[in-house]
C-alpha cells in the first residue's frame, strides 16, 4: 500500500474516500479529518484505543513485539549505556547530548535545584495527611507564578529554561512533601550530588547524618526514572497535550499530567502490586495457593499483563535485573520481596499464565524496587511524575511548535433526552 492511496467508506448509497497516512514503521491510519464535514458522520472510539490523537516523533511503542524506542534509540540500549539525565535530554531536544551538552546540561540542572524560598512555606499550607501527588501538582503549578517569563515560550532558550527548572525541581518537591508528611526537617539539595543520589539524599538525610545510597540503589532509581521517562499517547501525556492545545503554558500543562497519573489505573498501579503482596503474607497463602487461587479467578494478580505489550514488557526485563543487583549489594530482607520474586518465578514457568502472554509488566517491578529504596506506597505516584517528565515536556513541546494542533475538542453521541418545554414551577409534579 502506498502512501497516496485511498480508504474507501461506504455509507449507504455514497461512497467516500479517505486518505492513508503511513508513519516511520510502516503504522497504517485512515485520516478521518474531514469525515463529519463530508459525510455528517463522526467516529465512536471510547477510550481512544484506535485513534491516534497526533503524530509524533519522539517514542514508538510495539506491544505485539514488546518493542519500545526513545527517539529510535532500543530502550534496552538506552538502559544498559545511558543514564536518565542523558536519556531526559534526548527525548527533550531530539538527539544524545556530546559531551559538552551533558555537562552544560547538568550544571544547569545543578542552578535550579533550589526552590524559592517563599514556596518554602507553600507547603506548610498542607495538612500533614495531604497525599503528596496534590502537593507535587500544586507546587508545579505554583512554580509558573515564580517565574512569569517563561509562561509564554517563543524561544529555545526559554524552552531549555523552563525544561531545566521543572525537571530539577521536581526532586526538590517531591522529596519535601514526603518530608512534610513525616514532620522532618527539609533537606536542601547538594549541587556536589548527581541526579538520583541528590533526590535520595533530599529524602533520608538528616542534617548531621547524610544517607550514602549504594552504587546499585542509585543505578537501580535511574533505570527506574529512565523506563519511566516517556510512554507514547498514554492518559497523562494525552492530558498535557491537551492542556497545552488551549496554549495553556508548561507549567499547568505537566500539573495537569500529574492530576491523570495520580488514578489507580495509571500511576497508581505498582501500589497495588504491593498491596497485593501484602494481602498474600498477611493472610498466609503460599505463592503455590495463590497461583492457583488466580487459575480458579479467586485473586487477582496485579503486576501482571499490560493493555499495550502482548508480549513481555521489555522495561520489566531490565528492572528484574536492577532489582536483584540491589538487593544483593545491600542485603535488604524484606518478606514482601520474597514472595514477589517467588511470585514471578513461579508465573513465568506456568503454561496459564505464559499462553495467555501474563508476564510481569513495569509495575510489578517498580513496585519491589521503590520499597527497597525506602519509598512509601503513596510516593510510587510521585517517583513515576518525577520519570515521566521528561517525556511530558517533550511532548508539550512538540505540540507547541508543530504548527498543526488545534484546540482539543473529542465530539460526543448524545443519549440523552429529546427536547422538552420547560415546566414552571407550579405546575411541576
Amino acid at each position: 500500500m502506498t502512501p497516496d492511496q485511498k480508504a474507501t467508506l461506504t455509507i449507504g448509497d455514497a461512497t467516500y474516500e479517505l486518505p492513508i497516512i503511513v508513519g516511520t514503521e510502516n503504522e497504517h491510519a485512515i485520516d478521518i479529518t474531514g469525515l463529519r464535514s463530508e459525510t455528517g458522520f463522526i467516529t465512536y472510539d471510547p477510550g481512544y484505543a484506535n485513534t491516534g490523537s497526533c503524530s509524533s516523533n519522539i517514542t514508538f511503542v510495539d506491544g505485539e513485539k514488546g518493542i519500545l524506542r526513545y527517539r529510535g534509540y532500543p530502550i534496552e540500549e538506552l538502559a544498559a549505556q545511558g543514564t536518565f539525565i542523558e536519556t531526559a535530554y534526548l527525548l527533550i531536544f531530539g538527539e544524545l547530548p556530546t559531551r559538552a551538552q551533558r555537562q552544560e546540561f547538568r550544571q544547569l540542572l545543578d542552578e535550579q535545584e533550589l526552590l524559592h524560598e517563599d514556596l518554602r512555606h507553600h507547603f506548610e499550607g498542607f495538612p500533614s495527611n495531604g497525599h503528596p501527588m496534590a502537593i507535587l501538582s500544586a507546587v508545579i503549578n505554583a512554580l509558573g507564578c515564580y517565574h512569569p517569563d517563561l509562561l509564554q515560550i517563543n524561544t529555545e532558550d526559554e524552552f531549555l529554561r523552563a525544561a531545566a527548572k521543572i525537571i530539577s525541581k521536581v526532586r526538590t518537591i517531591a522529596a519535601w512533601s514526603y518530608r512534610k508528611a513525616h514532620g522532618l526537617p527539609f533537606m536542601y539539595p547538594d549541587p556536589k550530588l548527581t541526579y538520583c543520589r541528590n533526590f535520595l539524599h533530599m529524602m533520608h538525610s538528616f542534617p548531621h547524618r547524610p544517607f550514602e545510597p549504594t552504587d546499585a540503589q542509585v543505578r537501580a532509581l535511574s533505570l527506574f526514572f529512565l523506563l519511566h521517562a516517556d510512554h507514547e499517547q498514554n492518559c497523562s501525556c494525552s492530558t498535557v497535550r491537551m492542556v497545552q492545545s488551549t496554549e495553556a503554558n508548561m507549567f499547568a500543562s505537566v500539573s495537569a499530567g500529574i492530576c491523570a497519573l495520580w488514578g489507580r489505573l495509571h500511576g497508581g498501579a505498582n501500589a497495588g502490586v504491593i498491596s497485593m503482596l501484602e494481602q498474600i503474607n498477611e493472610g498466609d497463602l503460599s505463592v503455590k495457593q495463590c497461583i492457583e487461587r488466580v487459575k480458579q479467578k479467586e485473586f487477582r494478580l496485579m503486576g501482571f499483563g499490560h493493555r499495550i505489550y502482548k508480549s513481555f514488557d521489555p522495561r520489566a526485563k531490565i528492572l528484574r535485573e536492577a532489582a536483584h543487583n540491589m538487593l544483593e549489594s545491600t542485603g535488604y530482607s524484606d518478606p514482601l520481596l520474597d514472595i514477589a520474586l517467588e511470585l514471578a518465578d513461579t508465573a513465568l514457568n506456568d503454561e496459564y499464565f505464559t499462553e495467555r502472554k501474563l508476564y510481569p509488566n513495569v509495575d510489578f517491578y517498580s513496585g519491589i524496587i521503590l520499597r527497597a529504596l525506602g519509598i512509601p506506597v503513596n510516593m510510587f505516584p510521585v517517583m513515576f511524575a518525577i520519570g515521566r517528565m521528561p517525556g511530558w515536556i517533550a511532548h508539550w513541546n512538540e505540540a507547541n511548535t508543530d504548527g498543526v494542533t488545534k484546540i482539543h475538542r473529542p465530539r460526543q453521541i448524545y443519549t440523552g433526552l429529546a427536547p422538552r418545554k420547560y415546566v414552571p414551577l407550579d405546575s411541576r409534579l
